[in-house]
């Protein structure tokens, strides 16, 4: 919960609890991969001195495979309608793994600028015969990007 807002988490039309324990793989997979930093590209602008990333990068199975999202480099952005874009273009990018390795057929990214400090996103997984796997739903993903 940030800001008394609670996550939704929907499955199959079903709000699934948020325990890591319990969370379905395919939920899990989502919030690792939009939540997990990703080292940032050589023409990003950092917020910061570093590039950030994950260790495990360093050495990728398969050439520029990498895990996470760069959407911690929107922490220190003015909440705009660009920025908002570039929310959605992050989380595109770090959930497409799922589609090149045949786990999913498509993904859908929303991301909505709400108000002056709210950033709703929507992540639509969907299986090969069309029908959604998981529908997670941040209310107030500006929330994750920004905690002190």
């Amino acid at each position: 919960m940030i800001d008394d807002q609670p996550l939704t988490i929907v499955i199959d039309g079903q709000t699934a609890q948020l325990g890591l324990d319990s969370i379905e793989p395919l939920v899990r997979a989502v919030l690792i991969s939009l939540f997990t930093w990703r080292r940032a590209n050589a023409d990003d602008d950092l917020p910061a001195e570093t590039r950030q990333g994950w260790w495990g990068d360093t050495f990728p199975v398969e050439p520029n495979d990498r895990i996470g999202s760069r959407l911690w480099l929107l922490a220190r952005s003015k909440l705009t309608e660009d920025t908002a874009r570039r929310a959605r273009e992050y989380a595109e990018e770090a959930l497409q793994w799922l589609v090149d390795d045949g786990v999913v057929a498509r993904i859908e990214v929303e991301a909505e600028r709400q108000g002056l400090d709210r950033l709703a996103l929507a992540c639509r997984i969907f299986k090969t015969d069309g029908r959604v796997a998981a529908d997670v739903r941040f209310t107030n993903a500006w929330g994750f990007l920004n905690v002190v």
